[in-house]
């Protein structure tokens, strides 16, 4: 299970902010204008499940000559609004999963990541082991915090409370399969409206993170949106490094006894 986050359809209102917060109890995030965007909450963090952001562009917009009702990229200059609710990706090979000493993190039974932070010892090691800067320390509590794609309602048979409260589904949740084959018909009928630029981000399992539980359909390039073009899992040379060090620290120990019967243990010559 997983999101599907059109942003072509994103009005910006952050109902699924509120709601993110309202039913899991995420304290306050500072709400602090950046003087750069009306968003009020500027990212993902602990205190921050859901964002939306708001980004400007000052790019070429009208109307298809031939629909005055269909947006277009192309004809005169004009300000571009491009607005998207970014969250946790649920990565199917999550580097978070694989760095946490405590168990504390987990893949759950719908493919979600979820922090259990009743035994999470705050060590931090799964912040920089994200590959999009997702998960975060809460400030004065020091454990790892981050959208569970509300575990708790999925439990009983709900929808995510972002996606319920999302006015004009531009979030939408449901079997990942279903939600693919839906994300390609939308991005073709965008291109056949004349939005060359539509494009899927996180979709695809064979990418470096083994595909994305949360996807987007995103306008413009993935860094335009802050997002890593090429998000590659972090932990995916831990193997071949594990074996690197065991057989350098192999060699060093041979080298060790080579030492001790040339020259005995105290320096020696026998």
């Amino acid at each position: 299970m997983g999101f599907f986050t059109d942003t072509s359809v994103c009005i910006g209102c952050k109902a699924c902010e509120v709601a993110c917060k309202e039913w899991n109890a995420v304290p306050e995030d500072g709400l602090e204008f950046t003087g750069m965007s009306y968003d009020n909450t500027q990212g993902l963090g602990a205190d921050t499940w859901r964002h939306v952001a708001f980004i400007e562009q000052d790019k070429p917009v009208s109307t298809r000559p031939d629909d005055a009702t269909v947006p277009s990229a192309e004809g005169d200059g004009g300000l571009r609004w491009l607005m998207a609710s970014d969250v946790c990706k649920h990565c199917t090979h999550a580097a978070c999963l694989d760095v946490c000493p405590t168990g504390s993190l987990f893949r759950t039974e719908f493919g979600t990541v979820v922090v259990q932070e009743d035994i999470c010892n705050g060590c931090g090691y799964c912040i920089p082991a994200c590959p999009y800067g997702v998960i975060d320390q809460r400030k004065g509590d020091g454990r790892a915090w981050k959208c569970t794609l509300c575990y708790d309602r999925l439990g009983v048979g709900m929808e995510p409370a972002c996606a319920k409260a999302c006015p004009t589904d531009s979030i939408q949740y449901g079997p990942l399969d279903e939600l693919r084959e839906r994300a390609a018909m939308r991005v073709e009928q965008l291109h056949g409206m004349g939005v060359e630029d539509a494009r899927l981000y996180g979709h695809d399992p064979e990418d470096g993170v083994g595909g994305d539980g949360a996807f987007f359909l995103l306008l413009d390039e993935p860094e335009v949106y802050g997002l890593p073009p090429d998000p590659v899992v972090t932990t995916r040379d831990l193997p071949s490094m594990w074996r690197h060090a065991g057989a350098a620290a192999a060699a060093l120990a041979g080298g060790a006894r080579r030492g001790v019967r040339a020259h005995g243990p105290r320096g020696g010559n026998r």
